[in-house]
């Protein structure tokens, strides 16, 4: 799937691919190794700013914890497209990690990340399709609502010619 569809399948939900965001530390946003991409952790950011911050089911409403996480999503598709140049070598998406912070007993984390793997989903069709672990945390970094980790398989890319 090239990056046109990718940007018209979202352009059609109303949403735009950001800019990858920098990394908040002194690691790489993305790293391939052999035919796996791993995404760093991706918060709810945008335009450099955490747009969603505190704990789901304290200072945020579950809804709020699905935008943040549709958040982060869009932020990995931002950093697959950096990483790749694009979307065609992504053969699919592999394991989704996903952290809510979230209030003492509050279980609803498989609910919130399910707009990530929504949209995953809508914008890459079967690529897109991933396992997945919801896990509910204290806090995350920044104060952070949400954080996912994401591993994917890409092909290699293609010869250089001679």
């Amino acid at each position: 799937m090239s990056f046109s569809g990718v940007e018209n399948r979202l352009a059609v939900m109303g949403l735009q691919l950001p800019d990858a965001p920098r990394p908040v530390g002194n690691y790489r946003a993305a790293v391939i190794s052999n035919e796996l991409l791993f995404i760093s952790g991706q918060l709810p950011m945008s335009g450099g700013e955490l747009k969603y911050r505190g704990r789901v089911g304290v200072e945020l409403t579950e809804a709020a914890g699905g935008e943040a996480a549709q958040l982060a999503a869009l932020n990995v598709l931002a950093q697959i497209k950096a990483a790749l140049g694009g979307f065609d070598r992504l053969v699919s998406l592999v394991r989704v990690e996903g952290f809510v912070s979230s209030a003492p007993g509050w279980t609803n984390q498989p609910r919130v990340l399910d707009h990530a793997s929504n949209l995953f989903a809508a914008v890459l069709g079967e690529r897109g399709v991933h396992a997945r672990s919801a896990i509910g945390t204290s806090q995350l970094p920044l104060n952070a609502a949400v954080e996912l980790v994401v591993t994917a398989a890409v092909a290699a890319p293609p010869a250089k010619e001679q």
